[in-house]
């Protein structure tokens, strides 16, 4: 997929005319990055001048704690996108964002982003539009992530996980983004002892899984438990 596809299959630059887009890019000047792995994309408390979106490679956000630990926030292939909830404001990244596989991102400083081209297009608008909405989803994820965190036991934190996957996949049979270890974090748990748990869900009859592939068998019994 070259770079111009990947951005129209972005949520920023969804429906965007394609014959106007080339105009949008050349008032937005985006700033292309090569970035190696391990990279430090925007570190926490860094204050961030511009929105990225990743082309290739993949990305974590994290934030991390006093005590050395880090709590995990997400991760992104190529489409992601990161910076935008901080457009326009005076707040310091409450994140860091690292490369975790090389690649490159694509800049788009605020400044450009947040002033209208001289030329008004519709583009323009529905980029703005595009922008208030990518924020607002973000927003609902991270509430689902502090409503999953609140839950008492770890498979119900599980169950809850794999709703809103099997939700955004519209079946019972999706992937996940995370790795076993990320999962761990992502829900705040030893590593071996979410692989014990999805052992004694599959030996239960509640689903199937092979590395980050999941089926629900008992999608009323999960429901059940992920509101425990």
């Amino acid at each position: 997929m070259d770079d111009i596809a990947i951005l129209r299959s972005t949520s920023l630059f969804y429906d965007i005319p394609e014959s106007e887009l080339p105009i949008l890019l050349k008032h937005l000047c985006p700033i292309l990055h090569s970035c190696g792995k391990g990279e430090i994309l925007l570190a926490y408390g860094q204050s961030c001048t511009a929105m990225g979106i990743l082309l290739s490679g993949q990305i974590e956000a994290w934030r991390p704690l006093s005590n050395g630990d880090r709590i995990p926030t997400t991760q992104m292939g190529p489409g992601g996108i990161f910076g935008d909830v901080l457009g326009g404001t005076q707040l310091n990244s409450p994140v860091t964002v690292q490369m975790t596989e090389p690649g490159q991102v694509l800049f788009f400083p605020y400044e450009r982003l947040l002033t209208p081209p001289t030329d008004p297009i519709s583009a323009y608008s529905k980029l703005l539009h595009n922008l208030v909405g990518s924020i607002g989803n973000k927003y609902f994820s991270l509430m689902t992530r502090v409503e999953l965190l609140t839950l008492k036991s770890l498979r119900s934190k599980i169950c809850a996980y794999l709703l809103y996957y099997a939700e955004q996949a519209g079946s019972n049979t999706f992937s996940v983004s995370h790795s076993r270890t990320a999962m761990a974090e992502y829900l705040s748990c030893e590593r071996s002892a979410l692989s014990r748990e999805l052992s004694r869900m599959q030996a239960d009859g509640l689903i199937e899984t092979y590395k980050n592939s999941f089926k629900l068998l008992d999608r009323g019994q999960i429901e059940k438990l992920g509101r425990i």
